[in-house]
């Protein structure tokens, strides 16, 4: 039976960790990854590993990881491709500048579009298992970073604004019956509540128990939010 138990640091992938993760080894030779498993790159070509969009997923990480850490403004993108394994021209390259990378850090609809993809009668199911899936196999959270809108300033204005529109309010949309709008948000805030306890307060009985599990258990309530 699968477990929810995690081999990947969960603040490694997305930093929605407060945990200090393993730093970047710098110097590394040539053709070897970064502390997010991207390829180093040299001044006279592409990754040498990794192929564009695992490349570009290795950089999108590592700005997640900062933007936890750090207000949007003092994030360079020195530090995002140091982080990534990556050199800064290559940034420039696949996202145009930093202000464009992290709109995309900031948007919950890619995440969003995967977390709802399922039918509404198995939808809880679905979300919560997605959740420890990306939790314990991926390193990710389709959703924390939300936790960190209060370091950001007017940038987590944002992260709310599309936090609302792109997850709560599209979940609302789903559902049938009354007060659609405070249910999407009750149910979307026991995936946050999931999230927290599984990477950030660590919880050992819950990381280390069956994901089968812990989805039997937890995903009815969250469906009892859907479809009451």
């Amino acid at each position: 039976m699968r477990s929810a138990k995690s081999s990947t640091s969960f603040e490694r992938s997305t930093g929605e960790s407060v945990e200090a993760s393993t730093a970047l080894s710098v110097g590394e030779p040539e053709g070897t990854t970064g502390a997010t498993g991207a390829a180093v790159v040299t001044d006279s070509g592409g990754p040498s590993r990794r192929d564009a969009e695992a490349t570009k997923a290795a950089i999108l990480r590592a700005a997640r990881h900062l933007l936890a850490r750090h207000a949007h403004a003092d994030i360079t993108l020195k530090a995002v491709a140091e982080r990534a394994g990556v050199s800064p021209p290559l940034i420039m390259k696949y996202f145009g500048n930093k202000e464009t990378l992290f709109a995309r850090v900031m948007s919950f609809e890619e995440d969003a579009a995967v977390l709802l993809d399922a039918p509404l009668a198995d939808l809880g199911r679905h979300m919560v298992r997605h959740v420890l899936v990306s939790q314990s196999e991926r390193g990710a959270d389709p959703l924390l970073r939300i936790v960190f809108a209060p370091l950001q300033g007017t940038q987590g204005d944002t992260l709310r604004a599309n936090f609302r529109t792109q997850v709560s309010d599209r979940l609302a949309l789903r559902l049938d019956g009354p007060d659609a709008g405070l249910r999407a948000e009750l149910a979307v805030g026991m995936l946050l509540g999931l999230g927290v306890m599984y990477g950030i307060a660590r919880g050992g009985e819950l990381r280390t128990a069956p994901l089968d599990d812990v989805v039997r258990r937890y995903a009815p309530a969250v469906q009892a939010h859907l479809t009451p």
